[in-house]
């Protein structure tokens, strides 16, 4: 254990016993009920988002429920990115108990290890994110994720994902893209194993934090990127610097949120403090879904009407040019013993629950076309 470790242990046991401890003791010897000499424990959270992205809000979700399950004895500082540590950095922050919590995803230390990628941002095998979250707590995802970050990788934290995440958008291009060989020579953003996946296509890739991008794009940096979905999009201003969203594709469409929690501090608290941490990140994965649907559906409105912008779907070409570039990049991958017993995994899951969800899914896109004819001819 470290000496990092050792005092953010003993600082924690002070504070867990002091605040929620002693506080009765000092109540007890004043007479007063217990509860009302109970301060509550301010814990440290901060996220991988600038302060103006919308998963800011979803982030406070987060912190509203664990306050209010908690009846106000956990209390959560919530930060944006950079308040601590920058994006990238808060899987360290979270070790060293430099931060007790993190918002982020697990692409954002792929640095560490490429095999973080598989937990959001790796192969799409034919499921979508709800099917991959569904792998990482009926699947047996999670025993791989602890089995990396804390036996292979050392990280004194707890993880859990949350909030499985709509396939993400192609992106924003100056230019028109059609065909494959439209892509090669750009200049593009993304993380994570769709780096090396769009590298292998003909692009030039620059991983950056969502903050940073439109800068980038300013500066001639990038002439192309993505980053999640309509709603942060526009507010990094990305209608401003190109005027071409392609909706749809297979380099990251399987992402959720992680939530990252000091192992210490986990370990030391009431058993009821721990149960709320951990599921109330399955209970705002709801929340955050209805938030996300209304405010992804309503931007994207905003970004064609108000700000000029075409979207589109990307093209089949494309996506087949995607699916030929993982068929090579997993071969790769298959040859780290470890990555290939997760691929293994997230297939045999995908097979079975997906061949259920196809077969069982009717025809949504009859459907809405029965209602709202001519709406998807974009």
């Amino acid at each position: 254990m470290t000496d990092t470790t050792k005092s953010a242990m003993s600082r924690r046991s002070f504070l867990r016993k002091g605040a929620l401890g002693g506080g009765v003791a000092a109540g007890a010897a004043l007479t007063a009920p217990a509860v009302l000499a109970q301060s509550p424990l301010v814990l440290k959270m901060q996220t991988s988002w600038s302060a103006s992205d919308i998963w800011m809000t979803f982030a406070q979700e987060y912190v509203e429920r664990v306050q209010a399950m908690s009846g106000g004895r956990l209390q959560i500082d919530l930060l944006p990115a950079g308040a601590v540590v920058g994006a990238f950095q808060v899987m360290d922050a979270v070790s060293d108990g430099v931060l007790d919590i993190a918002h982020s995803v697990p692409v954002y230390w792929y640095g560490k290890s490429k095999a973080a990628s598989f937990f959001g941002t790796g192969p799409v095998f034919g499921g979508s994110a709800t099917t991959m979250l569904s792998w990482f707590y009926q699947g047996g995802g999670d025993e791989l994720y602890r089995e990396l970050t804390q036996d292979t990788l050392n990280l004194n934290v707890y993880g859990m994902l949350g909030f499985p995440m709509f396939a993400q958008p192609f992106g924003w291009f100056k230019e028109e893209v059609n065909t494959v060989a439209d892509l090669n020579g750009f200049k593009y953003r993304t993380v994570g194993l769709a780096a090396d996946l769009l590298q292998s296509m003909g692009m030039s890739v620059a991983q950056l934090p969502g903050g940073e991008i439109v800068p980038a794009m300013e500066r001639g940096v990038i002439d192309a990127f993505e980053f999640n979905n309509p709603s942060s999009d526009l507010r990094f201003g990305a209608p401003d610097v190109a005027k071409n969203y392609y909706l749809s594709s297979y380099h990251q469409a399987s992402e959720s949120f992680e939530f990252l929690f000091n192992r210490d501090l986990m370990d030391d608290l009431e058993p009821d403090l721990q149960a709320i941490l951990r599921h109330t990140v399955e209970a705002v994965s709801t929340s955050n879904t209805a938030l996300a649907m209304r405010e992804y559906s309503s931007d994207l409105q905003r970004i064609q009407n108000e700000f000029g912008v075409t979207v589109r779907r990307t093209s089949t070409d494309i996506l087949q040019g995607q699916l030929a570039a993982w068929d090579t990049l997993i071969a790769d991958l298959e040859q780290d013993e470890f990555s290939k017993r997760v691929l293994d995994s997230q297939r045999a899951w995908v097979e079975q629950v997906t061949y259920y969800e196809l077969m069982n899914a009717p025809d949504y896109q009859l459907a809405y076309e029965h209602y709202f004819p001519g709406k998807l001819s974009l």
